[in-house]
């Protein structure tokens, strides 16, 4: 039964990397994608760079994340680089970018990142408040006064600037969204469900390798 399963398990895979291509001829633009002109310079050398742009503060984001982490985790291909970005659509956003960033200086977005859409959407805790941030990343087992130095650097305030020009130069204006080595974009707005989205992002990822 053993040799069965992992028999399975690989012609799995070799459907899958087949099909893949195919699944890529068959995306349209303006349908399943959109180009974004001129592409944007990716930070990911000999990679195909995947980028979510999101917000802690969107509803959507926070429905997103248990599917992207799960494609994060065992459906990204190999030579694929992701990244997050946080968009600052208004200053009230802000503040939670603030805590991502802060997180990713501590090497801590791994293990907090979905506590944090937790907190705002599931146990409605208002994080934007200072106060409230402090005493809850000290639950959560962080230094709260080297989170809140961070939280307020100059190297936070640099990164919320760069994400500003990042959503602007790649056409963002909703999220989440998803673009493939700066040439590519889709959303949900393009696909009915996240499940379909991260699909056309492999077939993205096929045709960015071959451009």
């Amino acid at each position: 039964m053993s040799r069965f399963k992992s028999l399975l398990s690989s012609l799995l895979v070799l459907f899958a990397v087949a099909a893949a291509p195919a699944f890529a001829a068959e995306l349209k633009e303006g349908r399943d994608y959109a180009t974004i002109n001129p592409p944007v310079p990716t930070d990911a050398k000999g990679k195909v760079e995947v980028t979510e742009f999101f917000s802690y503060m969107c509803s959507h984001c926070f429905e997103f994340e248990p599917t992207l982490a799960k494609w994060v985790k065992s459906g990204m291909a190999k030579d694929v680089s992701f990244r997050r970005v946080p968009v600052v659509f208004r200053d009230s956003w802000a503040p939670t970018a603030k805590i991502y960033y802060a997180l990713e200086a501590l090497g801590e977005v791994d293990r907090v990142h979905k506590e944090v859409f937790d907190a705002m959407h599931f146990e409605r805790i208002d994080l934007n408040n200072e106060k409230t941030l402090e005493g809850w990343v000290a639950k959560k087992g962080l230094d709260p006064k080297k989170f809140m130095d961070t939280y307020h650097s100059f190297a936070v305030q640099s990164k919320i600037a760069r994400a500003k020009q990042l959503t602007e130069a790649h056409g963002i204006q909703g999220v989440p969204a998803m673009v493939v080595d700066g040439k590519y974009r889709s959303s949900g707005s393009f696909n009915g469900t996240y499940e379909e989205l991260l699909k056309v992002v492999d077939g993205l990822v096929v045709m960015s390798r071959k451009k």
